[in-house]
């Protein structure tokens, strides 16, 4: 099933509960559910969207999530 995912840079890699200094991205689901990766694959159609709650931009995209714990990714599909 396909849902709305926003990806913001994490501006606070490194800190205590933000992931390594390598954990780059920020991917929020639409129940707000955050996760913190290293990279993040896109296979859809992606655009910018200014995010309401924080004035912070996001790419936006519609698909299903994978993620691969192993090497800290999340792919779009």
């Amino acid at each position: 099933m396909k849902q709305k995912f926003r990806i913001r840079y994490n501006k606070s890699a490194g800190q205590p509960g933000r992931g390594t200094i390598h954990h780059k991205w920020r991917v929020f689901d639409e129940n707000n559910k955050e996760y913190i990766c290293k990279d993040v694959y896109i296979h859809q159609p992606s655009w910018t969207e200014k995010d309401p709650y924080s004035n912070d931009y996001n790419i936006v995209t519609m698909g299903e999530m994978k993620i691969d714990k192993k090497y800290s990714a999340i792919e779009i599909i």
